[in-house]
């Protein structure tokens, strides 16, 4: 009898991580979108393109994390997306900015620094059945950028100061 339910709990778990997983493609997506109108668009819709296609296959197909293919191109963004944050990171401290999100370069570090995390989070996920510390620490992180974008959506004050191209997030 125990057995039966620690595999209901473990299936429950997977489904549960593909379920974030197709989230956060989609919310990739929707930030990759948005990107349209933004002066380097190019650059940051194939900063958000990547981990969308990477979650994606991770949401169809949870063991392809450990082919070579997923891991060279989820490491490589990692990596460049890193140095990305580190230097936006180095400017907004410079700058002596508290309020990240009011500043575009703030939104630029949250937004990678998502990907960096979530790709890491997703790294050798499918070496064996996702357990319930991953698979938390995943609702957790999927659950915020949706909420925090609605809140945004909600309380139009807050982007009262955003530059025009910012304006019009979904």
């Amino acid at each position: 009898m125990g057995e039966v339910c620690r595999e209901n709990t473990k299936s429950w778990l997977s489904v549960i991580w593909q379920v974030c997983n197709v989230s956060m493609s989609l919310f990739f997506a929707l930030a990759t979108y948005v990107q349209i109108n933004d002066p380097d668009a190019g650059l940051w819709m194939v900063g958000y393109s990547v981990p969308t296609v990477l979650c994606a296959v991770i949401g169809w197909k949870p063991h392809v994390t450990e082919t070579l293919t997923w891991r060279h191109v989820a490491d490589l963004h990692v990596m460049i997306s890193s140095a990305v944050v580190a230097m936006l990171a180095w400017s907004l401290n410079k700058e002596r900015i508290t309020e990240i999100l009011q500043q575009e370069e703030g939104r630029e570090f949250s937004g990678l620094t998502l990907t960096v995390v979530w790709l890491l989070l997703c790294r050798h996920s499918g070496r064996a059945p996702v357990g319930m510390l991953r698979v938390s620490t995943a609702v957790a992180i999927t659950v915020f950028p949706f909420v925090s974008w609605l809140y945004y959506f909600i309380n139009k004050e807050l982007t009262s100061n955003w530059p025009s191209h910012c304006k019009t997030v979904i």
